[in-house]
């Protein structure tokens, strides 16, 4: 069945996006939680005039996205954490830490576009974290963990 996306789904797509999936996937889960609607030709119709329509205020806010991302290169955030005699951290810097980290830097960013590596942070040391500005616009910046 071929729907289309009314929002972000993890693991599926995104909004606006086109997508065949399985029958029972759309009719039992996206269509009835109001994830997706059916592509019918005039739904596609629709979607195509607000894509058109849409299309100058994204290339806007890509603009905005890819100048913060240019500020933001190169910085390298700092956290403080109560840790043991062998440098093990009592819990572990989460990103919350790092979003108000980046925020006394000047950098509104939600937490939820901050991407850690696998593995927590729960030693002292340098780490690599990605920050997500746009759909399309992605910075790495360093975070160094420190013994308060």
């Amino acid at each position: 069945m071929e729907i289309i996306l009314i929002q972000d789904v993890l693991n599926l797509g995104q909004k606006d996006d086109i997508l065949k999936v399985k029958d029972g996937y759309a009719q039992n889960y996206l269509i009835p939680k109001g994830y997706a609607v059916t592509a019918t030709p005039s739904a596609k119709k629709v979607l195509a005039e607000n894509i058109r329509q849409r299309a100058h205020k994204e290339a806007k806010i890509r603009e905005e996205a890819q100048a913060l991302a240019a500020r933001m290169e190169g910085i390298k955030l700092t956290i403080g954490a109560k840790t043991s005699t062998t440098g093990k951290i009592f819990g572990s810097v989460n990103t919350i830490q790092i979003a108000e980290a980046l925020a006394a830097q000047g950098f509104e960013i939600e937490r939820k576009n901050i991407y850690l590596s696998d593995e927590a942070i729960k030693e002292i040391g340098t780490y690599t974290v990605k920050i997500k500005l746009h759909r399309e616009v992605f910075v790495q910046t360093e975070v160094e963990v420190v013994a308060e």
